[in-house]
């Protein structure tokens, strides 16, 4: 695979539609963030857009529960499904407290969120470190070609230097690269969808696109469904203009459609129904 994160943030320009998708991105957020309700309650549209970031989430990743039963379960221990929900949910909570440490240091932030997918259910000298030579990957959802480890621990290392040195690039830029390399890699021995979608959001936070968390881009992946999710990805895995432009689009409709999803609560809120 050829794409260097370093690339695509050089000159967006370069990215036939890519603009278009950040400009779309950005009216849709201001739109929502101008909710009236945004201004008394919009604590309670950050916790139901976490809940419903990680419903969707897990439904990516195999656990696609119904949002009621998300909501009111408790117990995430037993069982494979439940697992996975129960690592989305950990995640959305934990992404909120790593923004201040994702700038300095965001090799110790993924290792952090790995850490927390995993709840103690990995062994432990496998949990938030990249996976070593000969390890195997449980990632049911991507099938591409696996880099070697030694690749994995250069282009982590290219993907930290980046995000510390800072880019003009756009945040729905940022967060697409960081999501696709992620995905790409698959640093870890598993979660790794789980860990990439937290990663995004924690860059769409930071970034002060989304700083209330309230447009949760996991539930429009999980909207757009599995098979599109995976085709724009391929197009990332190209490191063609073309394919990167096409997964940065994807991500801004992924943006857009969570945009929606709270839209939606801000009005059931308003109507004194949720």
């Amino acid at each position: 695979m050829s794409t260097n994160p370093s690339d695509p943030l050089a000159a967006l320009g370069d990215l036939p539609g890519a603009a278009d998708a950040v400009d779309s991105v950005r009216r849709a957020v201001d739109r929502v963030y101008g909710h009236r309700v945004m201004r008394r309650r919009s604590n309670e549209v950050t916790s139901e857009a976490a809940l419903r970031g990680a419903r969707a989430s897990a439904a990516l990743s195999g656990a696609d529960w119904a949002l009621e039963e998300v909501r009111r379960r408790t117990d995430f221990g037993s069982g494979e499904e439940a697992r996975t929900v129960g690592a989305a949910l950990r995640l959305t909570a934990e992404a909120g407290q790593l923004l201040s440490i994702w700038r300095q240091s965001p090799l110790r932030v993924l290792a952090r969120l790995h850490l927390v997918a995993e709840g103690g259910a990995a062994p432990e000298d496998t949990v938030g470190r990249p996976r070593l030579a000969g390890e195997q990957v449980d990632e049911p959802l991507i099938d591409a070609p696996l880099p070697d480890a030694e690749e994995v621990a250069g282009r982590l290392e290219g993907l930290s230097r980046l995000v510390i040195a800072g880019s003009s690039a756009p945040a729905l830029v940022m967060a697409a690269v960081v999501h696709g390399e992620l995905l790409a890699l698959r640093p870890f021995s598993s979660a790794n969808g789980l860990v990439a979608r937290a990663a995004e959001r924690v860059v769409l936070v930071g970034s002060g696109l989304d700083p209330k968390s309230i447009c949760p881009a996991e539930v429009g992946h999980a909207e757009l469904g599995r098979a599109a999710y995976l085709k724009a990805f391929e197009g990332y895995l190209s490191g063609t203009p073309e394919g990167l432009s096409a997964w940065i689009t994807h991500c801004g409709r992924a943006v857009e459609l969570g945009v929606r999803e709270s839209t939606a609560v801000c009005e059931a809120l308003q109507r004194g129904a949720a």
